[in-house]
């Protein structure tokens, strides 16, 4: 019987290729949320919540983790009895808002430090390599939220802050309006909390920019 040539497209062994590179993100994930006597679902809400002073709330944590809210609910139950993240009341007051603790500030810090394949195999890379792979995988992100499989993402192409090569001549050719700073391509955030959505409309604009530069 023959192998069907589909197989053997680039295609398939690109996403063959990022699916063994996902087996090792796994790995180091249970081995970093190990460190601190966590699980690794655990350990991804109290990092999100790190980078968010100001704390999220659960359908907000569920939304971007890609996770249901009973999960979330639950992860959240453990985080609170290690005293690793605290509730407060929201705006609304049937709402509650999760804040990582001091004590889940040093737990994530600590988890961090802990060795990574993934990482190391990274900075394996030359920094130009680091980069286009990073524009690629923000190509790549933003397909995926374009299409409604993932929720649309904190990252500079979604920004309303974000003017892509407002600079064209300089090394840094992007515009942060929100720091009213020039930054670079490998600069470039995928999660960054100070992120505003823009309207579809803005955003598709500056992707076509983007794109052209």
């Amino acid at each position: 019987m023959e192998t069907p040539d589909d197989l053997h497209s680039i295609t398939n062994r690109i996403r063959e290729g990022l699916s063994r590179l996902s087996v090792i993100a796994r790995h180091d994930d249970w081995e970093q949320a190990k460190r601190v006597g966590l699980n690794p679902t655990q350990l991804a809400i109290l990092n999100l919540l790190t980078a968010r002073v100001e704390g999220m709330g659960v359908q907000a944590i569920a939304r971007h983790l890609a996770l249901s809210q009973p999960t979330v609910t639950d992860s959240i139950l453990a985080l609170e009895r290690k005293s690793l993240v605290e509730k407060r009341p929201g705006a609304d007051k049937r709402a509650v808002i999760i804040r990582v603790s001091e004590e889940g500030r040093q737990a994530a810090s600590a988890a961090d430090g802990a060795a990574s394949a993934l990482t190391a195999a990274v900075d394996a890379l030359s920094g130009k390599q680091q980069e286009n792979l990073l524009l690629l995988l923000v190509q790549m992100i933003r397909h995926l939220q374009e299409s409604d499989a993932i929720p649309v993402q904190p990252m500079c192409a979604t920004c309303r802050y974000f003017a892509p090569f407002a600079h064209p001549e300089g090394e840094r050719p992007h515009h942060c309006h929100y720091v009213n700073a020039a930054f670079g391509s490998r600069d470039i955030r995928i999660d960054c909390r100070e992120h505003v959505t823009a309207d579809p409309a803005t955003r598709a604009a500056t992707w076509a920019v983007f794109q052209k530069g």
